[in-house]
């Protein structure tokens, strides 16, 4: 006997009809390993992945920031963010140093290194950006900009790493 019982281990008599593509949910994920996918193979040659861009480029907008600031700008949890700063540190692009006011802080900055590097990787992202946009008309890419940055800023509360004020 099947129920609609949570404790049920059966699944709902409906559960086998959903249709996948149907689910925003699924389609957002698709999407995002499609943006990944595009990004990594214009990008490849300056071995660049989304999130260090992302990081390259928030500092290039607000140099002098702390990894808590950085990680509220892009939308990324603070523990992992560390890592993606360790590993941009490592290559010479970004720099750690003391805040003069606060001297438990350490503030991060792009080197003359990460600098050529975002040079170099910004019109990869511009690329990638189009290719991704590419089955829409023209006429379409502002549109769903602007309604998935509704859903985004709508929905941000909700992310395990929230945008901050200055972010999306």
């Amino acid at each position: 006997m099947v129920t609609n019982s949570p404790l049920s281990l059966d699944p709902a008599p409906h559960a086998a009809e959903i249709d996948l593509d149907a689910l925003p949910g699924n389609a957002i994920r698709r999407m995002q390993q499609i943006a990944v996918a595009i990004f990594l193979q214009e990008a490849e040659s300056t071995g660049i992945t989304p999130v260090q861009f992302a990081a390259l480029q928030a500092l290039a907008n607000s140099p002098r920031v702390d990894q808590r600031t950085l990680s509220r700008s892009i939308g990324f949890d603070t523990s992992t963010i560390a890592s993606v700063i360790d590993r941009l540190e490592a290559r010479g692009l970004v720099q750690r140093s003391l805040d003069p006011a606060d001297r438990r802080v350490r503030l991060l900055a792009l080197t003359p290194e990460g600098e050529a590097m975002l040079a170099r990787v910004v019109p990869a992202m511009q690329r990638a950006q189009e290719r991704m946009l590419q089955p829409l008309p023209p006429p379409e890419r502002a549109e769903f900009m602007r309604m998935l940055l509704t859903l985004v800023r709508g929905n941000n509360a909700f992310s395990r790493a929230p945008a901050g004020a200055d972010g999306v």
